[in-house]
């Protein structure tokens, strides 16, 4: 993915007179986890699309190699902090799931060698067997990746932006909540309904492209 220009104020970028989009705005917010250059504002939509849409896999795939539930969010934050810094690395159209999980794996790696004198389990090889057995599982939700994309397309635009916005480096359900000057419960409903509706259209979707009928 290319980057290009100087880092400006958003209010001061526009492409073909037109502002640079929302999606342009949150970068700006988050750009210190960003390279010194700027995404374009159609590389940053699909930049942030992508690492929404493949949150669910990478959290799967982190706890299947680390049991701790919180122990595998932490690994799963640092990931999307490595993808994010190396956002230029990838390219429009690869397999962006392949790439996130290949980073995932060695955040892992990481995790299990800085916890070694907790007496955790760690041998390379066997954390590499794992991981390729969790590979062959989650090569395989292709089908569940394209339904959750069509999925997110279909939510109305502040919805879509608010359940991306909570993937952001450094996001959390405060920080949305003071940025939007709502109560952080009313915030965290907000993202609930959001997930149910999500649940609810992917089931829906895969049941469709399986030939199922749905009435």
């Amino acid at each position: 993915m290319e980057f290009r220009g100087e880092i400006k104020s958003p209010r001061g970028i526009e492409q073909g007179g037109v502002a640079l989009s929302v999606f342009g705005r949150l970068f700006w917010n988050h750009r210190s986890v960003l390279k010194t250059n700027l995404m374009t504002p159609a590389e940053q939509e699909y930049f942030v699309q992508q690492i929404t849409a493949h949150q669910p896999m990478l959290h799967g795939y982190i706890r299947s190699l680390i049991p701790d539930g919180d122990r595998a969010s932490d690994v799963l934050q640092e990931t999307n902090l490595v993808l994010w810094r190396r956002a230029d690395e990838f390219t429009m159209g690869e397999n962006f799931g392949g790439w996130a999980r290949k980073v995932a794996y060695f955040q892992i790696l990481a995790f299990y060698r800085d916890h070694q004198r907790e007496k955790l389990l760690f041998n390379a090889d066997l954390v590499s067997a794992m991981a390729e057995q969790s590979e062959q599982q989650f090569s395989q939700q292709k089908e569940w990746q394209t339904a959750l994309q069509h999925c997110l397309q279909k939510l109305p635009n502040q919805q879509r932006l608010l359940i991306q916005q909570r993937y952001l480096p450094g996001s959390s359900v405060q920080r949305l909540a003071d940025e939007m000057d709502r109560p952080v419960g009313s915030v965290s409903q907000s993202l609930y309904r959001i997930r149910e509706v999500l649940r609810n259209c992917i089931h829906s979707q895969l049941r469709t492209d399986s030939g199922e009928i749905t009435l």
